[in-house]
Order: structure tokens, then C-alpha cells, then sequence
């Protein structure tokens, strides 16, 4: 789901924390080694994503959240903001010769330089918890 959040939305807060869980706290956060990805150019996106980003030449920066159950892609358009909520059950990533997120029939490459490097860590990170995520909730062990 993609939403407006321009302007504070108390809908699209209540539903992202009823889809992904509530944000982590800040001790959680500090534990962690931080929630929240640098910023990253948006080199591709599908043609449903396309109305959220910057057209011909501008460039469009693109953030990643890490929340319990999923993550949060925030787009920057010009002066508004766009929110894509996207599961970990839904959630594809690719890490080619670039980072690539598909879920809901949607995608969104980011451009491999230096923003992307300075991200590794991060995306490492955002991996490691989805996996963790498949092994408990998907994948329960009966005893």
C-alpha cells in the first residue's frame, strides 16, 4: 500500500502499525545500530510506482525503515512524500549489480554508487530480519 504523507495521516499511521508492528523503541533502535537506512537514489520503479517519483531528470531519493514485521520505503517527490508499506510476507529483494524490492506487484531498483555502498550494512541488516521473520512466523516450530 502506498500512501500520501505529506500531511500527517492518522489512517495510514494506524494501518502501518496494524500491518507491520509498532515502530521499535529507541533502545531497540540504539541495539539494533539504528532502523533507518541512508538515503538512496531510485534508478527504476514499475509503472505503479512510477506517479510517486520525479519525472525525466530530476532524481528521486528513496529511504527504508525497518519495523517488527516489515519495512517502510519513503519516496521523495518534489515537496510531497509517499509511504510504501510492504510486508516481510510480501517482500522480494534482489542484490544484483543493484537493490531491487518487489512486493504487491510493485518494484523499485536503487542505483548502485556511493549512497548504495554507504547502505551494506544496512541492507545486510534488513535481510538478516526477514529471515529471522520466515523462520518464527512462517515456518513455527511444533513441539
Amino acid at each position: 500500500m502506498i500512501f500520501s504523507t505529506t500531511h500527517t495521516n492518522k489512517e495510514a499511521k494506524e494501518l502501518t502499525n496494524e500491518l507491520l508492528g509498532f515502530p521499535f523503541s529507541f533502545y531497540q533502535s540504539l541495539k539494533m545500530g539504528g532502523i533507518g537506512s541512508k538515503r538512496m537514489i531510485v534508478e527504476e520503479t514499475s509503472q505503479n510506482i512510477a506517479n510517486y517519483t520525479n519525472k525525466v531528470s530530476d532524481v528521486t531519493y528513496a529511504n527504508i525503515e525497518l519495523r517488527p514485521e516489515g519495512i517502510i520505503v519513503l519516496l521523495n517527490k518534489g515537496l510531497n512524500n509517499y509511504t510504501w508499506v510492504i510486508p516481510f510476507r510480501q517482500l522480494v529483494i534482489y542484490k544484483t549489480h543493484r537493490l531491487s524490492i518487489h512486493a504487491q506487484g510493485k518494484y523499485i531498483c536503487f542505483k548502485n554508487n556511493m549512497l548504495y555502498k554507504e547502505n551494506k550494512k544496512f541492507i545486510a541488516k534488513m535481510i538478516d530480519l526477514k529471515t529471522t521473520y520466515q523462520e518464527e512466523k512462517l515456518n513455527p516450530v511444533y513441539e
